[in-house]
């Protein structure tokens, strides 16, 4: 086995257009970084509408691909796709079968939807070079229980679609305001059945001796105020099973989760991931990559395993009536180049800043001209390095700006 393997890793790619036909000489240098690792990583963040067609199953946030994307992924340079993600389900089954379909067709690793529970939990592998390399992807939602695959039993057939975390918000109140929702649900005489009613099309949540379920939220009465997440218990251990029987395999091993439930302020990192991602750490994950919250948070090193609490963004179609991805952090990543030895231990992080449609894409208002990242350089790569590295910081890690790139200093 080579001495050294460089995994590049990326934001997520939410991409609806054939990328192919775009010159530019700064895009063409993200390519270059990407095709020079060993195998590079993304999210493609969406749904491919095929030969089994397919209903929207979503609003205003509905979305889906043509399967030429994919051409265009490959091209830039990613050979690994995770596909568990908000938009997987957009199409329903049909677009999921159609997204494995085409996915496979080119030849991409992936991992995070499937024909049923079993295909879409993982995890799944492959060779590159002489390094074998393994994938579990989750997605942490929130979405519909009928968005995540299952499998076939007796009476009912499996469901084809995504690998589910179950990640569920809980209220925390003081004894005042739990007092004043119990008050309110006696009076408006709202029943475990109106719950149930209102949890439909899902089943109801279990609720504990010290919860209140109304509408969709669940409230716990506390010693203060706070959101918190809970993680099933029954979706981490199968997830952290998938993990530790593929690195008991002698793989490099890609944990990856997609989730929505960001922190209050969605600049920093939301309290939980670090714990979780820890965990999969342990259970023998070599690098763990979240995105999701669409701006780059902190990256940690916890026992000599990189932690990248979210990538941001690398692609990003959207529309520019959306006014909450105006704001220039939505566009602003890195490419994290890591470096493993035979061992899969790490011996090198460095980041690559990028802009998406460049610097002069910022201050244009139209966002569906903004089409790919841009290597950044002068002050807009001081400034995305700096606030990782500050972001960073809390972390325990210490990130050097050389020339324009970020350098971890690894112990």
């Amino acid at each position: 086995m080579e001495e050294n393997f460089t995994l590049a890793v990326t934001g997520q790619s939410l991409i609806k257009h054939d990328t192919r036909t775009i010159n530019s000489q700064e895009f063409d240098r993200v390519s270059t970084i990407l095709q020079g690792a060993d195998l590079a990583f993304t999210n493609f963040e969406g749904t491919i509408y095929g030969a089994h067609g397919g209903w929207p199953l979503k609003g205003f946030y509905f979305g889906s691909s043509k399967p030429d994307v994919l051409d265009a992924l490959g091209e830039i340079g990613f050979r690994a796709l995770s596909l568990s993600n908000n938009h997987s389900f957009d199409l329903g089954p049909s677009g999921i079968l159609s997204t494995v379909e085409e996915v496979e067709k080119r030849g991409f690793l992936h991992a995070g939807i499937g024909r049923n529970k079993k295909e879409a939990s993982g995890p799944s592998s492959a060779t590159f070079g002489r390094r074998a390399v393994s994938m579990v992807a989750m997605d942490g939602g929130p979405g519909p229980d009928f968005m995540y695959a299952a499998d076939g039993t007796d009476g009912r057939g499996e469901r084809p679609g995504v690998n589910r975390l179950r990640l569920s918000r809980i209220l925390e109140v003081d004894e005042t305001a739990f007092a004043q929702l119990q008050a309110i649900r006696d009076k408006a005489e709202y029943s475990a059945l109106d719950f149930l009613m209102d949890n439909q099309p899902d089943d109801e949540p279990a609720l504990g001796d010290a919860d209140i379920g109304i509408g969709r939220a669940i409230f716990r009465r506390s010693n203060r105020f706070k959101r918190t997440i809970r993680i099933d218990e029954d979706d981490m251990a199968r997830n952290l099973q998938a993990i530790e029987t593929a690195a008991k395999s002698g793989s490099l091993v890609i944990a990856y989760l997609h989730h929505h439930h960001w922190a209050t302020d969605w600049l920093k990192s939301p309290d939980w991931i670090s714990a979780f991602a820890r965990q999969c750490i342990d259970a023998g994950a070599t690098v763990f990559v979240s995105h999701g919250v669409p701006v780059l948070l902190p990256i940690e090193i916890y026992q000599g395993r990189p932690i990248f609490h979210s990538l941001g963004n690398f692609i990003f179609h959207t529309r520019s009536e959306i006014s909450l991805w105006q704001r220039n952090e939505v566009w602003e990543s890195v490419v994290g180049l890591c470096s493993f030895d035979r061992e899969n231990r790490l011996t090198s992080l460095k980041l690559h800043p990028v802009v998406i449609g460049g610097e002069e894409g910022l201050k244009d208002d139209a966002l569906e001209r903004r089409l790919v990242p841009h290597l950044a350089t002068g002050a807009a790569a001081e400034r995305i390095l700096r606030r990782v590295a500050a972001e960073s910081k809390e972390y325990g890690s210490r990130i050097e700006v050389v020339d324009g790139t970020g350098v971890f200093e690894l112990a």
